[in-house]
């Protein structure tokens, strides 16, 4: 949590932080991330998605754009591609060296992406975490405002196990959890068929067991798969594999609406 005393400071310009975390890697978060955020721009929410996974930065792969940001004045431009703003460690080292960081250069890296960045008004800044509880989500929920976290699993019991690791993580900062999203839920077989590879219904019973809510299962599909690897995500088309990623948006906006309204107005004293 964050040090006593210690008044975190929202990023100007930006309504609504949300984190998208795991409790382990292989679930697919930053599928969800990047198909999320790109629901939410054709929704038309004005939207920023930011790599914090500094170690397999993929955004811009998945996204589809490998170039480099510069700088107006001391603002870093963040780079664009499907109508959303994009900030990747993956745009300043790019090819297949890899970073070896302890936690200050991370926190550093961090501060920079958040506060260097110009990301102008935004409705919705997503935050692709790298998974687990580490150094770069301390960073995070020590310095920053978040206004809400997308905690991401699969139906089996390992990923679960770690997905609830990453629930009470947001829970002990005081971080209101959005929802579970199950990933991998089901295959669709060619004859139509449902094949649970994972396991059946766990995402939903973890949430009920903890009281958080369940948003949406999103089905193992290649066409999910294929739109991450060649930078065309499904959610450019919400008729196909992408309606459920379209789904899981509105929920995060309406209940994003819904915290908000009951927080009530914020009002300013002047002088």
């Amino acid at each position: 949590m964050n040090p006593a005393g210690v008044t975190l400071q929202p990023v100007e310009g930006v309504k609504n932080l949300i984190a998208v975390g795991s409790g382990k890697g292989g679930v697919g978060k930053t599928t969800v991330s990047v198909n999320l955020a790109i629901a939410l721009a054709a929704q038309g929410h004005s939207v920023g998605l930011m790599d914090a996974d500094v170690y397999g930065p993929n955004v811009p792969l998945m996204m589809g754009t490998r170039s480099s940001p510069h700088a107006i004045g001391e603002k870093i431009q963040p780079l664009q591609a499907h109508g959303v703003k994009l900030m990747s460690m993956g745009f300043m080292s790019p090819g297949d060296k890899p970073l070896i960081w302890r936690g200050p250069m991370l926190h550093s890296v961090m501060q920079q992406f958040l506060r260097g960045v110009d990301w102008g008004q935004l409705d919705f800044l997503l935050i692709d975490l790298p998974p687990g509880t580490g150094d770069v989500q301390l960073s995070l929920v020590q310095t920053v405002p978040i206004s809400g976290a997308v905690v991401v699993t699969t139906p089996s019991e390992v990923a679960m196990e770690d997905a609830r690791k990453a629930v009470n993580m947001f829970g002990t900062v005081k971080t209101p959890i959005l929802g579970l999203v199950e990933n991998m839920s089901y295959l669709v077989a060619p004859g139509g068929e449902k094949i649970d590879v994972f396991g059946m219904g766990g995402g939903r019973r973890m949430a009920e067991a903890m009281q958080i809510p369940f948003l949406v299962e999103l089905p193992l599909d290649s066409q999910v798969r294929i739109g991450g690897d060649t930078g065309r995500p499904v959610a450019l088309d919400p008729l196909s594999a992408g309606v459920a990623f379209h789904e899981l948006a509105r929920k995060v906006a309406e209940t994003m609406a819904g915290l908000q309204k009951k927080a009530g107005p914020k009002i300013t004293l002047e002088d």
